[in-house]
């Protein structure tokens, strides 16, 4: 059986008398797109925030293209894209400083910068005409935007990203989607946490949705259909169903009809 991209095991994470993450498996294979969904305060983000290295867990452990994180840390962070919701860049830099400065970081000798390939997706996200602003003078979307750059242009075989769509514009989200898609045909695999139950339903393959710091239910989405009652017929009304926010249909006809 063939190695997955990204393979977590029994993960766990508590703080104090808190368990925020409470011994989740996930698996994403190579071209996969992941779907992890959960209402707030479930635990995606301190998930996502192990998986990227930038917290330890409590127990289990995170593998990465077979890397374990605990014993190879910068190994695992040298294969992983992170794109978070909200981006924190270095701002006294140009947009094309910001990505220089990045693929230097990445570089190895002998071969040629990750750089050479970012000048596509500066014009792809119509950020060419601000490349040598200061990123201070970048709008949230912009920050965004090229953040996402830097991690395309680095091609690693895993990207996690959480909440890619916030502060985008249609047109941007549009390419974003369709970078998705075209970076999971290639190999890539992504692991995408998000709110938006249309773009998890258009991207995905696979999808677990957390709850509570457990995963509740987890497989395609013509899987998870099965586990739902009769009469939900898309990804947003099974989502509330499992995470018991289905009486919302209650409140929401009782708001229409006055």
């Amino acid at each position: 059986m063939t190695e997955p991209i990204l393979a977590v095991d029994q993960l766990t994470k508590r703080f104090d008398r808190l368990t925020a993450v409470d011994r989740i498996d996930i698996t994403v294979a190579k071209g996969e797109i992941f779907g992890f969904l959960g209402p707030n305060g479930a635990g995606k983000t301190t998930t996502i925030k192990m998986i990227a290295g930038l917290l330890l867990p409590t127990s289990g452990r995170v593998r990465i293209c077979g890397c374990d994180m605990a014993a190879e840390p910068l190994r695992c962070k040298e294969l992983t894209g992170y794109i978070p919701d909200r981006p924190y860049l270095y701002e006294k830099l140009t947009g094309s400083e910001y990505l220089s400065f990045i693929a230097s970081l990445y570089s190895a000798p002998g071969r040629k910068s990750h750089y050479q390939d970012a000048e596509q997706y500066l014009h792809l996200f119509d950020l060419w005409e601000w490349r040598n602003n200061l990123i201070e003078s970048y709008s949230h979307g912009m920050r965004q935007k090229l953040i996402m750059s830097s991690i395309f242009m680095l091609d690693q075989p895993l990207i996690v990203v959480d909440e890619p769509m916030v502060g985008l514009d249609p047109k941007s989200a549009r390419i974003v989607k369709e970078l998705f898609k075209s970076k999971a045909r290639a190999g890539t695999a992504i692991f995408l946490s998000t709110h938006s139950m249309e773009i998890a339903e258009e991207l995905c393959h696979r999808i677990s949705i957390i709850r509570d710091g457990a995963l509740i239910a987890g497989g395609t989405l013509d899987s998870l259909k099965d586990l739902a009652a009769d009469g939900v017929e898309n990804l947003e009304d099974l989502f509330l169903q499992l995470t018991g926010s289905f009486e919302l249909q209650d409140v929401v006809a009782a708001l229409r009809n006055g």
